[in-house]
């Protein structure tokens, strides 16, 4: 069975609609947490603003856990916190809670591997002008690793962009559970077709639009 095209526009709109929710709002949620994770992890390493091993091996540890699982498994495994924090296993804000506990670690150790990139002598100069380390992290460090850190961004965006799509197969609405209800449980042709060349050119224009970004920051 295959869907026709004049009903394939009214199921395919609404799923996208979805995917951009769950991937924006989880955005939100990594950035918001991944990037002071990232920073702490970078600056706690030996030689850095505040040297500290048990705080870094501690934090490390925490984030390597949180990337050691797979997604669909993960989401699985906390579906108890799930229902408490989002009062649902099902539907979008129940997808933000996997994917943003999936998202953190895996951005904060983008944020950590951009600002390896800094140059040491950037941070030291920052401090020996008297800046105090925030104002070093922000004005030196962040700032000197913004095309990297664009590049980490576009990088877990798209990250996100599969989970969502992973997400469908419990229920969580957008182009995976479109794809999963339609394309493979009824063996619909027409509707897999769409939502695979929507994933495919959602990805190239995230990529495109975070390549130019970058090119533009590195400049």
């Amino acid at each position: 069975m295959s869907t026709d095209l004049d009903k394939l526009w009214p199921l395919l709109f609404p799923a996208i609609g979805q995917t951009l929710q769950m991937v924006a709002a989880v955005m939100l949620i990594v950035v918001a947490v991944g990037t002071p994770v990232g920073v702490v992890l970078h600056n706690s390493s030996p030689g850095a603003l505040f040297a500290h091993r048990a705080l870094r091996a501690t934090l490390s540890w925490v984030v390597n856990l949180g990337r050691s699982l797979p997604f669909l498994i993960l989401m699985a495994a906390i579906i108890p916190f799930t229902r408490y924090v989002a009062g649902t296993t099902i539907g979008v804000s129940a997808a933000i809670v996997p994917m943003s506990l999936a998202g953190i670690p895996y951005f904060a150790r983008l944020v950590e591997t951009a600002l390896r990139e800094v140059p040491r002598e950037a941070t030291e100069a920052g401090r020996a002008a008297g800046g105090s380390r925030l104002q070093v992290i922000v004005s030196v460090q962040l700032a000197e690793a913004l095309p990297a850190l664009a590049g980490s961004l576009t990088i877990a965006i798209v990250g996100m962009l599969e989970f969502s799509a992973i997400a469908g197969t419990i229920g969580a609405g957008g182009i995976g559970y479109l794809a999963i209800s339609y394309g493979y449980e009824r063996f619909d042709t027409t509707v897999m077709t769409a939502t695979i060349v929507t994933l495919v050119v959602m990805v190239q224009v995230i990529q495109f639009t975070g390549d130019r970004v970058v090119r533009h920051l590195a400049h």
